[in-house]
């Protein structure tokens, strides 16, 4: 098994040329093809009032964003083509309101064995990288390796971190991540304060082990203690301790809105880690 169809959605032409070099690295690593979304949106709100002046609004609304999305495909073209003509990849621009977004990415993303996304928080993000990301996920059905802002270092990551809690969430980030998990000198199956109930109290993440170790997999468990005041702090600090190049887990284990409202290990990775993070829903 290897990703043989990659997709990324361009939203800010400052991120296309993170997204492309990601994408392209695991496409020539994998002999794979890559779709890329130019994603121009339309930030009007739907059912709004605009006294006076509505239809003049909304017309001024769609020719920005029509223009962003010839300006993103431009972009990414460019981008594309930076990597080379081995590069196998087709583009499409879109214009869509934000209200639609999550349809229109997760249309695509279905199709997709792997979806790559830079970080969608911090400079140049809108809101519409962070719902590219969860309507690949959510409606998609998709894995997402999200990149940061250092990038992807190396489409065969050597040290590969899986944050596991039994969940169906981190057992379908393991599953997809299998091809690179398959490719790695160590992966570390690392259990954050395990329960005391529970299938896997006498054992932490011993079955988890057992399974990928049938597959060819160099895994070990590590269990350890939560020493910070957040999971995603003690975490992040274990990825740095062993050199880790990927992060698999689950994502958004509580509701989106508690997520985002309360904080998650999911949203606080994503706004931190310093590594690809590889999750899935």
């Amino acid at each position: 098994m290897s990703y043989k169809s990659i997709f990324t959605v361009a939203t800010h032409p400052a991120q296309v040329p993170l997204s492309i070099s990601a994408a392209a690295k695991i496409c020539a690593q994998n002999d794979a093809h890559l779709d890329v979304l130019a994603l121009g949106v339309d930030r009007t709100q739907v059912g709004y009032a605009y006294v006076g002046s509505g239809a003049v609004v909304m017309q001024v609304a769609l020719e920005r964003a029509e223009d962003e999305a010839r300006a993103l495909e431009t972009a990414v073209k460019a981008a594309l083509a930076a990597e080379g003509p081995s590069l196998r990849a087709g583009v499409e621009a879109a214009v869509t309101q934000i209200g639609a977004l999550t349809e229109l990415v997760a249309q695509r993303a279905r199709f997709a064995d792997l979806v790559v996304l830079p970080r969608p928080y911090g400079k140049d993000q809108g809101a519409e990288a962070e719902a590219a990301v969860e309507a690949a996920l959510f409606e998609g059905q998709a894995p997402v390796l999200v990149v940061p802002e250092a990038g992807l270092s190396t489409a065969t990551p050597k040290r590969i971190v899986i944050a596991w809690n039994q969940g169906r969430e981190a057992l379908a980030a393991v599953r997809a991540a299998l091809p690179l998990l398959k490719q790695a000198d160590l992966v570390t199956i690392t259990v954050i304060d395990p329960g005391v109930h529970g299938p896997e109290r006498s054992d932490p993440g011993g079955m988890l082990c057992q399974m990928l170790v049938r597959h060819g997999v160099h895994a070990e468990v590590s269990v350890l203690a939560r020493t910070l005041p957040r999971v995603s702090d003690v975490l992040l600090r274990h990825v740095n301790d062993v050199s880790a190049d990927l992060l698999v887990m689950g994502a958004y284990g509580h509701s989106r809105f508690r997520e985002a409202i309360l904080g998650g290990a999911t949203r606080n990775m994503l706004e931190h880690a310093t590594v690809p993070v590889l999750m899935a829903h």
